[in-house]
């Protein structure tokens, strides 16, 4: 059967799935398709190249994008699409750290229009509409990046850290009984992005109302 680029790529996400990012090399990856490592160079040039086009695999349903419903508020249509992404990173293996830094390919830039136009749309100019989709990736994968390296720790690091000083910190005391049920869980690391997430979507209000 002939090697194809989506043969590649899924077979290197099943990969990352198995042995994680560092795992992850074109010769491994050569060895479990069954070929040579130069035939992977006629499917994707290096493995920054692959890891571009793993990236966009991982975050398929994110390419099909329509633009807000007449009568949809922006922000919130910009706030659930960010919420969405943040839940498909956290769902794979260091899919975050692989879409960190990665460049989109052919098949994502029609939603990268929509989503810069919504924002132009909506008041901003251009180069502000870019840097707010770039400020929000940066926001989605870092915590979802943060999530996963909380959820590599081991089972005895979690909730067994000495409870702080009341005299010394005693707003970091006041707050342990409150956290201590929740930190470290999925819920709550979503409960923080989406925090963090607000607090960003209410700067884009009011600069957009602004102007």
């Amino acid at each position: 059967m002939t090697l194809t680029r989506d043969a590649v790529v899924d077979a290197a996400v099943d990969l990352l799935g198995e042995v994680g990012l560092e795992g992850l090399s074109l010769r491994r990856l050569a060895r479990d398709l069954g070929v040579s490592a130069p035939t992977l160079y006629w499917h994707v040039a290096d493995k920054r190249t692959l890891l571009d086009h793993v990236a966009e695999r991982l975050l398929a349903d994110q390419w099909q994008v329509t633009p807000p419903a007449p009568g949809e508020d922006w922000a919130d249509w910009l706030r659930e699409r960010a919420v969405v992404q943040y839940r498909a990173l956290v769902a794979h293996r260091d899919a975050a750290r692989v879409v960190a830094g990665n460049r989109p390919t052919e098949a994502a830039l029609p939603a990268v229009e929509v989503v810069l136009g919504t924002l132009i749309d909506a008041g901003l100019s251009p180069v502000d509409a870019f840097s707010t989709v770039q400020a929000i990736g940066n926001l989605v994968i870092g915590s979802a990046i943060e999530y996963h390296a909380e959820r590599e720790r081991p089972p005895s690091d979690h909730g067994h850290q000495a409870p702080p000083d009341p005299e010394l910190y005693p707003h970091l005391a006041a707050l342990r009984p409150a956290l201590a049920a929740h930190t470290g869980t999925p819920d709550a690391h979503e409960a923080l992005f989406r925090h963090g997430l607000d607090l960003m979507i209410a700067g884009l209000r009011a600069s957009v109302a602004a102007r």
